[in-house]
């Protein structure tokens, strides 16, 4: 069966046919290259959390050694009183905010109000970093006052330090990095670098990765803090 085209759009077959489909936003994903490449890059990202979770739920279940206790390991003195998960609850909810803010930001970005996106997108930037901040206390609170190791723990299962580490670690890494993009596509927004193309996807773009993390954490909170 031999195709029909239109002078105004010709048909191109071959190798050239292939090389002009795939070079084309429109033809080969009905979204843009960098939208989709995002998607692929979180669900990629998705299965290696996935595997990490996975493990960890799998070595607890079959360990015969006791599984410390989230909310004493997890806890916090204040005064005379031990708060359990009080520190977690805290980040947590400021990783939550964060959505909020991103969400708002690439709003505006799309009103072309880049004043307002920049800012709001430095006020993720500096939610991560407040949530960071807190993770390396409580690494800090475990590996010297606990005595938590990743080959092994003295309030029980030796593999609880492994788990904890590898897993918090790969997600702290994760909202490093989305903090240092943040940063990036900010203070390109606040400069007017998006107003020559009136393009903003890429705080769109962004905001996919941002609200990846979120969720992930969503995931170890449950399974790890709260299990």
């Amino acid at each position: 069966m031999s195709s029909q085209s239109t002078p105004s759009t010709p048909a191109v077959s071959g190798w050239r046919g292939l090389v002009a489909d795939w070079s084309s936003d429109q033809q080969a994903f009905k979204v843009s290259w960098g939208k989709a490449m995002m998607w692929i890059f979180l669900v990629s990202d998705t299965f290696i959390f996935s595997c990490f979770l996975t493990g960890y739920m799998s070595v607890r279940i079959a360990n015969t050694a006791p599984w410390p206790n989230p909310s004493e390991v997890f806890g916090l003195r204040i005064g005379s009183t031990d708060v359990p998960l009080l520190l977690i609850a805290i980040m947590t909810f400021v990783l939550i905010s964060s959505s909020g803010t991103m969400a708002m930001a690439v709003n505006f970005a799309y009103r072309r109000d880049r004043v307002k996106c920049a800012s709001l997108m430095f006020a993720t930037a500096l939610f991560g970093v407040s949530f960071v901040s807190m993770q390396a206390f409580e690494w800090t609170k475990l590996i010297v006052t606990e005595g938590v190791r990743p080959w092994g723990n003295p309030m029980g299962a030796a593999q609880f330090g492994s788990s904890f580490f590898m897993i918090t670690g790969f997600h702290g890494l994760h909202v490093s990095c989305g903090v240092i993009y943040l940063l990036v596509v900010a203070t390109k927004v606040l400069r007017g670098r998006y107003d020559r193309t009136g393009n903003y996807q890429i705080v769109e773009i962004a905001g996919l990765y941002w609200h990846f993390v979120d969720l992930v954490w969503v995931f170890i909170f449950a399974l790890f803090y709260l299990w």
